[in-house]
């Protein structure tokens, strides 16, 4: 299955470049798989906060219920790490950070390509649905739909990485394999009570909660400071920017959704239930506003 992976988008990626951009496009591609010297910070956004939000989100879905993982799953979280980078990372990532997200963030700018590229990623993804690591056939419905939320969410904190580090290819798949590495390794040790569906679910809410923030803070910017070729002809007027709160709106309105069918603590479907209604309420004031507005 591996040698598959290599097949997929990191010798796409290598070939169209190789077509369309020539050696000077080679070169870029292969600078940014290299550009390690990146702030201190951001080594500990991807190694410590990427487990640490997930580790929160665990704790709350299991309703309290960790336990401590032994020291041998302790010891192999770091070699499985390493083994993630030069795998998962190096298989995927060329592809969709290295090559996809410079191409559609000048295309489309960096939220309009975010959310293009987030549906294609978890696309790519869907046939795995099929095998044992979906829990096929045994599996809910809503564990495919949780991965789809999943990416939509964390493509955006990948995008606010790779642009905030200078386009860092190595600090993008650090994030990514993080991911994969304390579900694989850690999760069921740490939360034994939380079986594949309600996983899944766990980390799609924690990828939407830090989208959202991500996306609000950066007024959907996401650290991108580079062309976008794509420009509406109209003078933009300020304001509320429409495309991030009514991404945030359906973000939080599937995540109310799916807390609700899970069946966990009332407060917090109903938390995510309050921040669709006050993004729904800016929509509307924004809309009258707008209206209202002199042309």
């Amino acid at each position: 299955m591996l040698p598959g992976a290599y097949l997929g988008p990191i010798a796409s990626a290598l070939v169209v470049t190789a077509v369309a951009d020539g050696r000077p496009g080679l070169r870029r591609w292969l600078a940014r798989m290299w550009r390690w010297r990146v702030g201190g910070r951001w080594y500990a956004i991807t190694l410590l906060g990427v487990p640490a939000a997930m580790l929160a989100t665990g704790y709350l879905y299991s309703g309290g219920q960790i336990a401590t993982p032994s020291i041998m799953v302790l010891a192999a979280y770091l070699p499985v790490l390493l083994l993630q980078m030069i795998t998962t990372g190096l298989a995927e990532e060329p592809g969709w950070r290295d090559f996809a997200l410079p191409r559609v963030q000048r295309r489309f700018g960096p939220f309009g390509g975010t959310m293009l590229l987030g549906p294609i990623w978890a696309l790519w993804h869907a046939p795995l649905f099929l095998t044992e690591w979906g829990g096929w056939p045994e599996a809910s419905w809503t564990r495919p739909v949780a991965f789809l939320i999943f990416c939509l969410g964390f493509n955006v904190v990948m995008t606010w990485i790779f642009n905030r580090t200078g386009e860092s290819l190595p600090l993008a798949m650090l994030a990514h394999v993080g991911v994969n590495t304390f579900a694989s390794v850690m999760w069921t040790e740490m939360f034994p009570t939380l079986d594949g569906d309600l996983a899944m679910h766990a980390m799609a809410t924690g990828a939407v909660v830090a989208a959202v923030a991500i996306l609000c803070t950066t007024r959907g910017r996401l650290g991108y400071t580079g062309p976008v070729e794509h420009r509406i002809s109209r003078t933009p007027r300020r304001g509320l920017n429409r495309p991030v709160v009514w991404t945030s709106l359906v973000l939080a309105l599937s995540v109310n959704a799916t807390t609700s069918v899970v069946g966990l603590p009332v407060v917090l479907s109903a938390a995510f239930g309050l921040a669709a209604l006050g993004l729904a309420t800016l929509l509307t004031h924004d809309h009258y506003r707008r209206r209202s507005a002199p042309q």
